[in-house]
């Protein structure tokens, strides 16, 4: 595994929780990351993602204002801080590795994808 996402869970709306991910085995500090989110029988969407240096950010606008990404290229990992949730931000999330170092939303574009970790946002 190269990269272990981590920090789902059950919530009510309104809620927040912060997903992890973090690089083993090698490093990703000069790849931009993203994080995308999938639920069954649909298609992986994108939800963020950060430049290699954390200097750019871009989001979804299904999530922009509500989730904030960031990384600590120190500790390779990567972050995803989701307040004020919603039921329909229940998905499994993934964190993933881009080719290279610039930001992009686009799934083709991610080369390193972690095993998803699912939040469940409840009414």
């Amino acid at each position: 595994v190269q990269l272990q996402a981590s920090g789902g869970g059950l919530v009510q709306a309104g809620d927040s929780l912060r997903l992890s991910c973090v690089a083993s085995r090698r490093t990703f500090r000069n790849n931009a990351m993203g994080w995308f989110r999938q639920v069954a029988g649909k298609e992986r969407e994108f939800a963020a993602a950060i430049n290699w240096n954390g200097g750019d950010t871009v989001y979804a606008d299904s999530v922009k204002g509500r989730f904030t990404i960031s990384r600590n290229n120190a500790r390779d990992a990567v972050y995803l801080q989701m307040n004020s949730l919603k039921p329909e931000d229940t998905a499994v999330y993934f964190c993933a590795a881009a080719i290279d170092s610039y930001i992009t939303d686009s799934a083709r574009r991610y080369k390193y994808w972690g095993q998803g970790t699912l939040v469940t946002v409840s009414s």
